[in-house]
């Protein structure tokens, strides 16, 4: 047999083992069914000079879309996405396309658990993010990624890098989708208007046709382009034997269309093609809504671990070498420049200098570290070159056990999102049932298909769930804006409902009830002294206690510029600097102990001397400054019945004057960052709905425990990732509004949802005894759109007062 070449790649094969292929009057050849695909690809999108330019240069044969499913089962893969339990199980975390509603995240779960060596399936509807675990005995994990294809779905491993990408395509698509439904629909009303106008005053029919031909024109984008997600997601759940909300729009739409078609082209009766378009811009606006509506495309991991280094700098025998954070081994020597974030916990065992713990404990204030100190990852070294040894390796270390605790709280599926995905189902089955009986009786009974049809279609079209769908979505919509203008930011709608339901509110003390900047509270002046002096110093310092002295003295009058010589900065301890023949020395007790100066003063507060040429003249007594309005807001969410606590890891004696100032009776003090999340378990346990207000990585977990996160908008970037809700302003004050728009948009919900319910089950039933055709189905279904959104609107009219305690 003669040797051909395959039409894409160029490789040479027996003519009678080729794929053949007529085009005209030209035979076409491929080695593969890949070739064969890759190459109607490119021709389909214009792409086909790219034969032209490849001349008679070789390629590799194309892989068919399967074959990608080995490299799920190499080890370089498992290295870098799967993780192994102790008892032998394997756990990934993929990413889910396709999803694009809450009954997708059912038919995956479903689909998965039913899969044989499947231990755990989750899916964070979020984000499409799924936690997959599974016997490596029993399944291959290409076997898991086949059966997630096999549904109309696909799945990829989680990669931060690729997330925004993604979500950026995604949004696309929608946009132009809606582009077309919307122009599609516009001027479908426009030529409808004339439509109604005929047919209650008259018209000739070819003035009809020409009208009922250009809504067909219009109508058939709308369906088939703007409307292709719900066709493709009826599909997969007819594959799958489930009944979605994609068949119900789908089925209603294309049914009105086929009849509206059957009727233009006899003549006989209305055309809806109007309806079908509304049916679907309705629809799809609502998907686009909530696709907007999701979280950020980075996962909140993405934040934290986004920004930790990926190598450390390891010195062996007198060598430094780069090296990867997985191969540090505990007892490695790493060191340490000013500005680098530790990611390995470990023992200070050369040089000494200040770290920044605020992400880890909330508190602002830099803590000195020296030789035999303990050093934690999430840190940051602030002002020296530190050399420590590694006490742990980066799996065991504190960050890497935040991130694992954050994920695995994350990954928790609400109760009510699994309710919500089972209903869906039931709701569209019962629909589409319904107007499958009414059609089947009117035909049975009257015999007139057409009569039967009419009535089917209108059943599907007045129960379109666009009010339902509209019910909630509307009026979180409306609160969200209402939120947003008064500074406070839902990352999600749904966070609305879960907020109004709560019933507890657990408050960090340092950044939320507090500013987080110390500033004086009292000074205790033992001389008289030139306060230029004073002020001079501390300008030479960017530490927070020495801010807070220099606000401090802004306040009290204007100061000359002194210039200083000799500034020598001890982190941790103070400042110190000649002016003239003067020696300036500001700075804590032990600061001034080692300049031979007596001070053994304790204070519950923060304490800063100030001494002349060895002698004492001043000292400062600092405190971290209760926001303004806090008061007044705890009282007032009390008065909405919340039960407030405070969760701290400070001691008993700052947590309590911080809570009684405030009117804070349950305090809970000197926790770990676990022991926040255990208490936010506790109170779960006790049956509490509860909101969590933090601002640092030591309030992470205990945010992504509680049902509702709130973060201050200055407060650590994990903090606000993690959160649900962000206070821009940070005012106590804003707490207490987000709890009422909270329950002011939940009431608008209930209430839509009650009108949309009290609509269906007196539209249905009229539907089905016949008075109700589709036009009027199209209107009346309009119509109860029309008074949700105006429902909603009512939000906008509520007021805000806080009351002084």
């Amino acid at each position: 047999m003669p040797q051909v070449p395959c039409t894409h790649c160029n490789l040479t094969f027996d003519e009678s083992v080729m794929i053949t292929e007529k085009k005209g009057e030209e035979t076409l050849y491929f080695c593969c069914k890949g070739c064969q695909g890759v190459y109607h690809l490119l021709e389909s999108e214009g792409l086909d000079s790219f034969y032209d330019k490849l001349g008679d240069t070789k390629l590799q044969p194309a892989v068919q879309s399967s074959g990608d499913l080995e490299k799920f089962d190499l080890e370089g893969f498992k290295n870098k996405y799967i993780k192994e339990h102790e008892d032998g199980l394997y756990e990934i975390n993929l990413i889910i396309e396709g999803i694009h509603c809450s009954a997708c995240v059912w038919l995956n779960e479903k689909v998965l658990h039913k899969t044989p060596g499947v231990i755990e399936a989750t899916i964070n509807y979020t984000n499409n993010k799924a936690k997959v675990v599974w016997d490596p005995e029993e399944i291959r994990l290409s076997k898991i990624i086949e059966t997630i294809r096999s549904i109309g779905y696909n799945a990829y491993p989680y990669d931060p890098a690729l997330q925004e990408e993604r979500a950026v395509k995604t949004r696309k698509e929608y946009y132009s989708r809606i582009l077309v439904a919307v122009f599609g629909s516009m001027n479908i009303m426009w030529i409808a208007i004339a439509h109604y106008a005929g047919y209650f005053s008259g018209m000739e029919q070819r003035f009809k046709d020409i009208l009922n031909v250009a809504e067909f024109i219009l109508a058939t984008p709308v369906l088939f382009y703007s409307g292709w997600v719900f066709f493709r997601g009826a599909y997969y759940g007819y594959k799958n034997k489930i009944v979605n909300m994609d068949t119900l729009v789908a089925s209603g739409a294309l049914s009105a269309y086929i009849y509206s078609i059957y009727a233009m082209v006899t003549q006989r009766g209305e055309v809806y093609f109007d309806s079908v378009a509304m049916i679907i811009t309705f629809v799809l606006v609502g998907k686009y809504l909530e696709v907007l509506s999701k979280k950020q495309a980075v996962d909140t991991l993405d934040s934290i671990m986004g920004s930790t280094p990926t190598e450390v700098t390891v010195v062996n025998n007198s060598e430094k070498a780069l090296v990867s954070v997985e191969n540090v081994q505990q007892g490695d020597i790493i060191e340490l420049k000013p500005g680098e974030k530790v990611v390995i916990d470990g023992i200070v065992s050369y040089g000494e200098g200040s770290f920044d713990e605020s992400s880890l404990t909330g508190e602002s204030e830099p803590v000195y570290k020296t030789i035999g100190d303990t050093i934690l990852s999430g840190s940051i070294c602030l002002d020296s070159v530190i050399r420590y040894e590694a006490t742990k390796d980066a799996s065991s270390s504190l960050l890497h056990a935040i991130v694992s605790l954050l994920e695995e709280s994350i990954t928790k599926k609400p109760r009510i999102e699994r309710l919500a995905d089972q209903i869906s189902g039931y709701f569209s089955t019962v629909i589409l049932l319904i107007a499958l009986l009414t059609f089947t009786g009117w035909w049975y009974f009257g015999g007139n298909f057409e009569q039967a049809l009419i009535t089917g279609i209108s059943v599907i079209v007045i129960a379109c769930p666009c009010a339902l769908g509209l019910a909630t979505p509307m009026a979180t919509l409306v609160g969200i804006s209402i939120a947003a203008k008064r500074n406070i930011l839902f990352k999600e709608a749904g966070f609305l409902e879960t907020m109004a339901k709560s019933d507890l509110l657990a408050l960090d003390k340092t950044g939320t009830i507090t500013e987080g900047r110390p500033s004086v509270i009292s000074e205790y002046p033992y001389d008289d002294y030139d306060k230029n002096l004073l002020y001079a110093l501390v300008s030479t310092s960017n530490h927070p206690v020495s801010k807070g002295i220099k606000v401090y003295l802004e306040t009290e009058g204007e100061y000359t510029d002194i210039p200083l010589e000799q500034i020598k900065t001890v982190q941790a301890k103070g400042i110190e600097a000649v002016c003239d023949d003067q020696k300036l020395i500001g700075g804590n007790a032990a600061f001034m102990r080692e300049h031979g100066m007596a001070c053994d003063e304790t204070s519950e507060h923060t304490l800063f001397y100030f001494a002349l040429n060895g002698q004492i003249v001043t000292r400062f007594e600092l405190s971290d400054t209760i926001r303004e309005g806090a008061k007044e807001a705890v009282a007032a969410i009390k008065a909405l019945g919340i039960r407030v606590v405070m969760l701290t890891g400070d001691h008993e004696e700052s947590a309590k004057r911080v809570a009684d100032a405030v009117g804070i009776e349950e305090i809970h003090a000197r926790l770990l960052p676990q022991e926040k999340a255990e208490m936010i378990d506790r109170f779960h346990e006790e049956g509490h709905i509860v909101v969590m207000a933090g601002d640092g990585i030591n309030d992470t977990i205990a945010l992504a425990k509680s049902d509702i996160a709130i973060a201050m908008g200055q407060g650590a970037d994990v903090a606000i990732s993690v959160s649900d809700v962000v206070l821009m302003d940070e005012k106590p004050q804003s707490i207490y509004e987000a709890y009422r728009i909270s329950r002011r948009t939940y009431r608008a919900v209930k209430e839509n949802l009650g009108f949309s319910l009290l609509y269906n089950l007196v539209a249905v039933p009229l539907a089905m005894a016949g008075f109700v055709n589709p036009l009027v189905a199209a209107l009346s279904m309009s119509l109860s759109s029309l008074v949700v959104v105006g429902n909603s609107m009512r939000i906008k009219m509520m007021k805000f007062v806080v009351r002084s305690a």
